[in-house]
């Protein structure tokens, strides 16, 4: 009997030590001979004439009672510069390809109107134009990347625009800009070509884009694009992997500095359901989508690999985020929507992705950046809140300019209704200090997770981190409680004899920081 005790006990003991292996995912962490480094890039933001994000966001007029610097929000600024964006993309978005620029420069009460047809019908002043803008990203130590018209503009058009801004010497744009207040040029160095030239830039086919990419360039540059610019191409909506293929095959690598790809978390295009009160199987749904960048960027990546396979030619990821209903009794075609814990999910998990393929894309913008669609700030008159993706987008900004460092694991699960999804997403890199940091996502909407991480190789023995989490997959910062969510210490983890041991809750976006 007692013999058949200890047997007992014995097996219990075993099944336990193999269930709790099974049940902790171990990643593992390598330096790299020749490592990549993660462009500060892919932390970029969208400002588009959409809604309240430039009028009543980010630009209330120099004469507004709210703080500002010449017409921009202080706290708004103040807000991106602690996020270090890197850059940010105008003006559009649909409305890069009805917008021109001349309308929007000298004095503000000579400049005509404009009827913004995609985005509700509403009549702007262009009292927010190039100087605006340009002098708003010096402020913001930000790279401007502007959206050149080509589906309702002409060639001459974009290439006074490059000229505008660009232009050191002598010429009618030059002596323009001069006539306008601004002596030194700016030296803008993003430029696209255009915007979903499949949709709202033209409704055009890959060919015939292809053909109009070469021609705008043309004229953009000389020969030997002696200014330096990185034209960017309007690229594929979502998975459309022939668009890719046919503008690769048809535009000299020396003539194209980046190629587009948009893709957003969206349920259904018909029905995308509401922002806050949300089933877990529409979360489920969206993060479903949101982690299809992973095969996207992948698919994408090795047509590009095929016809340029020293990877000159920049990935630019430059709309993606959630995409829902609008919030209750706003404006349709404003797109304003509240921004919960699902978005940080989607933050987190995308930035992940974007991390680890940092040999490819090399620029992102999140859509958008103040009050539409998955927004870091929402404002409502001189109030402003930071979003849950702000604070994602924060604690990430850690990752700009370092070396990335692979990590290898499986992942367990996220099991719903027979549906299942890699719960555990993870990046990790190393600052020019010597840092290392790790950024780890559990989407799970109730399973905690236990990861183990085996620190030998990096050679880390102090360990800090922080956490975004909450109650409710559906909590949100609102105007009544601003900091409802918001980072904190984390210390469901321990580091032992050189294996850090991770408790991460559900929902929830960690990064840890050592050396």
């Amino acid at each position: 009997m007692k013999k058949n005790l200890f047997l007992l006990l014995a097996f219990t003991f075993c099944s336990q030590l193999i269930f709790s292996q099974k049940e902790t995912t171990v990643i593992s962490i390598k330096k790299e001979e020749k490592p990549i480094v993660i462009n500060r890039n892919i932390y970029g933001h969208f400002a588009e004439h959409l809604g309240r994000c430039i009028y009543g966001g980010f630009f209330v007029g120099d004469t507004s009672k709210i703080p500002n610097t010449n017409g921009v929000r202080n706290d708004i600024i103040a807000a991106l510069k602690e996020l270090k964006i890197p850059n940010l993309r105008w003006p559009g978005g649909c409305f890069a390809d009805t917008y021109h620029w001349k309308d929007g420069i000298g004095p503000k009460e000579n400049r005509p109107t404009i009827v913004n047809q995609w985005w509700g019908g509403t009549t702007e002043d262009n009292s927010f134009g190039t100087h605006d803008f340009l002098n708003l990203c010096e402020v913001l130590g930000a790279e401007p990347y502007l959206a050149g018209n080509i589906g309702s503009g002409t060639v001459q058009e974009l290439a006074d625009w490059v000229q505008y801004v660009n232009f050191a010497g002598k010429s009618p744009m030059s002596d323009l800009r001069k006539k306008n207040g601004r002596l030194e040029p700016w030296k803008v160095k993003f430029w696209g070509v255009g915007n979903e030239a499949w949709g709202c830039g033209g409704n055009m086919t890959a060919e015939y884009y292809a053909g109009e990419y070469r021609k705008y360039a043309t004229f953009m540059s000389d020969w030997e694009n002696t200014g330096g610019i990185t034209r960017i191409a309007s690229g594929s909506n979502g998975a459309d992997y022939n668009w890719t293929e046919v503008l690769m095959k048809n535009i000299p690598t020396n003539m194209i500095g980046g190629l587009g790809v948009h893709h957003y978390a969206v349920i259904n295009w018909n029905k995308k359901g509401d922002a806050v009160d949300f089933s877990e199987d529409q979360y489920f749904e969206t993060m479903k989508s949101a982690l299809k960048m992973e095969e996207l960027v992948t698919k994408h990546a090795a047509i590009m690999d095929k016809y340029d396979p020293a990877k000159k030619v920049t990935m630019a990821v430059d709309e993606w985020g959630g995409w829902y209903e609008v919030q209750k009794g706003t404006n349709p075609g404003f797109l304003y929507q509240q921004n919960t814990m699902r978005d940080a999910m989607i933050a987190g998990t995308t930035l992940n992705t974007f991390n680890n393929h940092a040999d490819r894309v090399r620029m992102a913008n999140l859509a958008q950046c103040v009050n539409v669609l998955q927004a870091v700030i929402l404002t409502d008159e001189a109030k402003m809140i930071l979003t849950p993706t702000y604070h994602v987008m924060k604690m990430y900004r850690v990752h700009q300019d370092a070396e990335l460092l692979p990590v290898n694991f499986t992942s367990p699960m996220y099991t719903f209704e027979g549906k299942s999804l890699p719960a555990i997403s993870a990046s990790a890199s190393k600052d020019k200090s010597g840092l290392v940091h790790i950024s780890l996502v559990n989407v799970d909407s109730k399973k905690e997770n236990k990861i183990e991480i085996d620190l030998a190789e990096l050679g880390l023995k102090n360990v800090t981190a922080t956490i975004l989490t909450s109650k409710k997959l559906q909590d949100y910062n609102s105007f009544d409680k601003p900091n409802a969510i918001e980072p904190k210490e984390f210390k469901g983890f321990k580091n032992a004899k050189g294996k850090l041991e991770i408790t991460i809750p559900a929902f929830s976006v960690v990064v840890f920081e050592g050396k």
